[in-house]
């Protein structure tokens, strides 16, 4: 049976501050440790819901069981929360990842573990747009080597590519275990074994191409900080370094800072919105990587938005 175990549960806890009540936006519901998280913490907690995999959906049914009405859950993709019930909110968690009932439910497609082997699915709402072996058989070259080489990282992304294109038609990319075994042979490198299994970078590019997570990402930010009430904090965790990317230029941009070493613009021509609440993104230690290693790659980085005194930085 699948436990899931949410990332920096704590350290999320303590920088939205439930205790002292209030409405709260859950835009990644999951496994719903967070949302659980925020209800216990405060008998005047509500905690407004989104997802849109239909069993996160039964999941919350399953939760609404034990707080009642003070949870409200809506199925739907995080990027149109502007659409969602509970506005203004007095804190939105996003947790931008991979839920351990997805990983884990063989059916998803989105292991490569040859024990798991199923339809090479990979999308989060499965009555949603294309599969992942539709997008292998049909994407364009360019669309290929997007997922591969820069969603994926995959420093061998041009045998991956062909490897790809030479089995279109074979049936190989239908199935999630053929497909890792024609990535393995294509990033084959002589020498010791890598700790991560060779098909890892390319299954996960494929899957933040097939679900449009950075598109999603960037669209929901700015929806996301105009839900807040003032003084109102969003924390964003992410897992991988393209997402980290967006949020911290995001969180720059509306903090009136630097977005990155080119940005040339004078302070009068900055918006101060919000104040950052983390400097650095927050790790796990190691004592949360030891319980739960799929925590390793997590980043939480959070502000709080101004009131009154936004303006110019």
């Amino acid at each position: 049976m699948t436990q899931h175990i949410s990332v920096l549960s704590s350290e999320t806890l303590g920088l939205l501050k439930p205790e002292r009540g209030g409405a709260f936006l859950d835009a990644t519901f999951g496994g719903g440790g967070h949302t659980r998280a925020l209800l216990k913490a405060s008998p005047h907690v509500r905690v407004y819901a989104l997802d849109k995999d239909p069993q996160a959906e039964l999941r919350a049914a399953t939760l609404a069981t034990e707080f009642g009405e003070r949870l409200h859950f809506t199925r739907t993709r995080f990027s149109r929360l502007d659409a969602a019930p509970g506005a203004p909110y007095d804190g939105i968690l996003m947790d931008i990842g991979l839920s351990s009932y997805q990983l884990d439910e063989a059916a998803r497609g989105f292991s490569f573990r040859e024990e798991a082997d199923a339809p090479a699915d990979m999308r989060m709402d499965p009555d949603d747009g294309s599969t992942a072996a539709d997008f292998l058989e049909d994407a364009p070259d360019e669309k290929l080597v997007e997922a591969v080489r820069d969603l994926g990282g995959e420093p061998a992304w041009r045998r991956v590519v062909q490897a790809i294109l030479k089995a279109r038609g074979t049936g190989k990319l239908a199935r999630t275990a053929s497909l890792a075994t024609l990535i393995a042979e294509a990033v084959y490198r002589p020498g010791p074994p890598s700790r991560i299994h060779p098909a890892t970078r390319t299954f996960q590019g494929i899957r933040i191409a097939i679900n449009d997570e950075l598109g999603e990402l960037r669209t929901a930010l700015p929806k996301a900080f105009a839900s807040l009430r003032p003084s109102g904090v969003l924390a964003v965790i992410s897992f991988h370094s393209l997402e980290d990317r967006i949020t911290k230029r995001f969180f720059r941009e509306i903090c009136g800072l630097p977005v990155d070493a080119r940005d040339s613009r004078t302070q009068d021509m900055r918006t101060r919105q919000a104040i950052l609440l983390t400097r650095s993104p927050i790790s796990p230690g190691e004592e949360e990587i030891a319980r739960n290693p799929r925590s390793r790659s997590a980043r939480l980085r959070a502000v709080s938005k101004l009131g009154e005194e936004a303006g110019h930085a």
